[in-house]
């Protein structure tokens, strides 16, 4: 009895957690593992993520809106300066920072320059979160630890918390989002229960595209390749039992050799980014899909304002 009464007196939080770190810390991965399905994309490339995708977490005592965001990084393109900027932004809306750290790298350059620009954001707290922990052995990761405690003192920034995880196994996932509720403002739930993001379908089939391409292209590719989803439409004169949805996709990349690279020899790479995309978006979606992929050429789309419009940043 005593127990339930604690946990009907347990306030109800919600609110905003935004992931930020330098490019391919974890933060992606994180933010799955914490929804408990997949709705970031991740790659081992740098700016895999393109806009701030909204996941949310249900706990009986709280709601947690995981907005995983861009890397920071210094832009080379128009579009990377919009990526930044989408980062700033988001950060002054939420009710914590979470700064990833990966555990199996030195703090460098990278992780300075972001923790300055963080401390800058006064009254908002700030997590330290240390994933990949899976990567390195115990020693290690306590002089990890020891290190991003002496980041914040160096950048003037109080951690509210420093938590190690492994998004990959798991280890200590549920502790870290149990440590962010409870830094949440009492409030109602912000999404009915059950809903794990706000992002529309057609982006979340587009970046699944954008992931099954992103596999094993070459280092100056993965930046050059945009996804737009033209259509998704139920086949007509199909049986109930039997249905199937046709998605139109276009692949953009900035050069007629980077779609040769995307197309393959007599479109095999094709076809095996369709196979790959397919499964994932019929996992998403619940129903059989018919995918059309066709890859277009939108030259040096990053630096044209005009072109970029048309892409959705």
């Amino acid at each position: 009895m005593g127990d339930n009464g604690d946990q009907n007196s347990r306030p109800f939080r919600s609110g905003f957690v935004c992931f930020v770190g330098r490019p391919n810390a974890g933060k992606s991965t994180l933010t799955n593992a914490m929804v408990g399905e997949k709705i970031a994309i991740t790659s081992n490339r740098p700016q895999t993520t393109r806009h701030a995708i909204r996941g949310i977490v249900h706990r009986d005592h709280g709601q947690l809106v995981l907005v995983d965001t861009p890397g920071l990084h210094r832009p080379r393109t128009l579009l990377g300066q919009r990526l930044n900027d989408v980062v700033r932004s988001t950060w002054a809306e939420v009710d914590i920072i979470g700064v990833c750290i990966p555990a199996n790298e030195d703090i460098g350059p990278g992780d300075r320059f972001i923790a300055r620009e963080v401390a800058a954001i006064a009254r908002t707290p700030k997590v330290a979160v240390v994933t990949k922990t899976d990567l390195i052995g115990a020693d290690r990761l306590a002089q990890r630890l020891a290190a991003v405690a002496k980041l914040g003192e160096e950048t003037g920034i109080e951690w509210a918390e420093v938590v190690p995880v492994s998004a990959t196994t798991n280890d200590r996932v549920e502790l870290l989002t149990g440590l962010l509720l409870d830094q949440l403002p009492e409030g109602p739930p912000l999404y009915p229960d059950g809903e794990l993001t706000d992002e529309p379908e057609e982006t979340l089939v587009a970046e699944l595209v954008r992931e099954a391409a992103l596999e094993g292209v070459r280092d100056e590719l993965p930046h050059s390749i945009a996804v737009v989803v033209e259509e998704m439409i139920p086949r007509e004169d199909r049986p109930d039992d039997r249905p199937l949805l046709d998605v139109h996709v276009n692949l953009y990349v900035e050069r007629d050799s980077q779609k040769a690279i995307v197309i393959g020899r007599k479109g095999a790479r094709l076809r095996e980014v369709g196979t790959r995309a397919r499964t994932q978006i019929e996992r998403l979606l619940g129903t059989p899909v018919y995918l059309d992929l066709h890859v277009k050429v939108a030259k040096d789309w990053q630096r044209d304002p005009k072109q970029l419009g048309r892409l959705g940043f």
